[in-house]
């Protein structure tokens, strides 16, 4: 966080614009061309990131309340108490009166953490405030236009009060999930000759049902015994769900469960679910169908927020505020969106990450797809050679969410794809730092792959599940899909059960998991993963191993001992 300057503000200061550079950047993105100047009487609709007043408070607050042996463990705060933390000091509030009076600005709305303004300002007028050249760019694929621009200051007087301005340097992605495989009665070459758990059918190297899901590990079939444990699954990019093709999934693979059983839809943002064959999501598909059909018996809510086909980092920022604005808020929320973590600004992606500790302050577990390009992040080989440093993906690489790679075939081999590594933005947490699983790892892997990943980073993934062969119903078809996508709404779904059999015994729940997975309460609990890696930029990637490592995290969930360790 920037120091916070206290400064005598008056109209006269803000009307000569003088500023300090922010951010910038070389060029757009690859995928994006210049098109146009905006006209400079167009209204654009900003979001200025406001300093908290003690976020480091926060921080440690919620570290109290998620580490088992702290007085204070499972007290997680309410609203109000975050807010405490989050909200701008009088000073900060004071200057941005002024700037907003200076230039005849009202805001439109504060967010619920108080710390994220909303403002509109014509194109013109912006590129003046923020010494700009706000453009519009066009992506080549999709044909969507967006306005940035490639670099910006903050006006002096705003310095340490302003953390970001949105729309500014960092560019939306098309996150494009491939369209789920038709499934084929065929057996799949690289799973026909894996050997199988002896309690699961050999089928389950073929297509990993719920079934096989709820047997590999251990998971409860009987109905959750608390209603007042619930799961979110959160959408972006208009990705909606057909309720028709979830009730066929239901009497596919769950015959147990009633298949009327359904989610609740929750919108932000301008978001919606429209039940229109062809405008249905692959994405937002399999996270609902995974979620209703393992968690039995758990209310299950889709949390649409409304977004263009582009996947815009500020989409985190709105369905967050939404889940913080709650007085009850969900225990759970499964992610399974992401970019290469040096897409997304230094100063957006903390601003986002400190959204989530929040979030995870008030006793939310959230739980995000660690990624799908091993150690090449988004990129493919062609762009990440040998001697490029590893891409860590955003937002699994933030110390304040658990993020989920994958593992494949019955007896659990580390997934190809699972990305995982060590964050460049955010340095190691204390939940990490004061355990010895990674430095352990660091020793086992010696001078490999020198220079090439940041040691002093957060490293991820956390935990991991199965990715592969995960059957679902996509407009009424049977389809296969594949990736950390599946693994998170999997172990979102243990989660949830969990709580609700804490809450069933008047225990707090989870909250946020990592100090707990860190301490070494759940060795033994989850299915330690030694075999596979996940390759790329023209190496063989992190080899998975004993312990933790950054492939698999700690591995995958054995419920029953899990919840032993739970003291249940």
């Amino acid at each position: 966080m920037l120091p916070i300057t206290l400064l005598s503000l008056t109209a006269g200061l803000f009307a000569t614009v003088e500023a300090v550079p922010h951010e910038r950047r070389d060029g757009a993105p690859s995928g994006f061309v210049l098109d146009s100047p905006v006209s400079p009487t167009e209204v654009l609709p900003f979001r200025l990131a406001l300093a908290s007043q003690d976020f480091s408070g926060l921080e440690q607050a919620l570290y109290s309340v998620s580490t088992p042996g702290d007085a204070q463990y499972g007290k997680h705060l309410s609203l109000e108490e975050v807010q405490k933390f989050t909200t701008p000091t009088s000073a900060t509030m004071d200057a941005i009166a002024s700037f907003l009076s200076a230039h005849n600005l009202t805001q439109t709305r504060l967010s619920t953490g108080k710390n994220w303004l909303n403002v509109n300002i014509t194109a013109a007028e912006a590129n003046t405030i923020f010494g700009a050249n706000y453009s519009i760019y066009t992506h080549q694929e999709t044909g969507e236009k967006v306005t940035r621009t490639l670099e910006y200051t903050i006006p002096k007087g705003l310095e340490g009060h302003v953390q970001v301005v949105h729309p500014g340097t960092t560019f939306p992605q098309h996150f494009k999930r491939s369209k789920p495989k038709l499934m084929s009665p065929a057996l799949p070459t690289p799973m026909s000759n894996h050997s199988t758990r002896a309690s699961l059918p050999a089928s389950c190297n073929e297509k990993m049902t719920p079934a096989c899901l709820l047997e590999l590990y251990s998971i409860p079939t009987t109905l959750a015994p608390s209603q007042n444990s619930r799961l979110v699954v959160t959408s972006y990019q208009n990705q909606w769900i057909l309720s028709s093709d979830l009730q066929q999934f239901l009497e596919m693979y769950r015959t147990d469960l009633d298949s009327s059983t359904t989610f609740t839809l929750q919108t932000t943002a301008g978001g919606q679910n429209v039940q229109v064959p062809g405008q249905i999501g692959g994405e937002s598909t399999l996270d609902i169908q995974l979620t209703v059909g393992l968690a039995s018996g758990i209310p299950v809510t889709f949390l649409s927020t409304g977004q263009s086909g582009l996947l815009d980092p500020i989409g985190f920022i709105n369905s967050m505020d939404a889940i913080l604005a709650e007085s009850n808020p969900p225990q759970v929320v499964t992610i399974s969106y992401g970019w290469d973590e040096d897409s997304v600004s230094p100063a957006l992606s903390s601003t986002i990450c400190n959204t989530f500790a929040q979030v995870g302050a008030r006793g939310v577990t959230v739980l995000v797809a660690s990624g799908d390009g091993g150690v090449s992040g988004g990129h493919s080989n062609a762009s990440c050679t040998n001697n490029d440093p590893f891409i860590p993906v955003f937002p699994g690489s933030c110390p304040f969410v658990t993020a989920v790679g994958s593992t494949i075939y019955n007896n659990e081999t580390a997934a190809f794809f699972s990305s995982g590594g060590f964050s460049n933005y955010f340095a190691v947490p204390s939940y990490q730092s004061s355990s010895p699983y990674v430095s352990n790892y660091l020793k086992t892997l010696g001078s490999t792959y020198k220079g090439r990943f940041n040691v002093s980073g957060r490293a991820f993934p956390d935990v991991a599940t199965i990715g592969d062969f995960v059957p679902i119903v996509y407009e009424g078809t049977n389809q296969m899909e594949e990736g950390t996508s599946c693994s998170a709404p999997i172990f979102a779904s243990v989660v949830a059960l969990l709580n609700s059999e804490l809450l069933a015994a008047g225990k707090s729940v989870l909250g946020f998991l990592n100090p707990l997975l860190w301490s070494g309460k759940f060795e033994g609990a989850l299915n330690d993963v030694t075999t596979g890696s996940n390759p790329g930029c023209d190496t063989n990637g992190f080899s998975a191993s004993a312990g933790w490592d950054p492939v698999t995290g700690f591995g995958t969930p054995n419920y029953a001992k899990m919840k032993t360790a739970l003291g249940l």
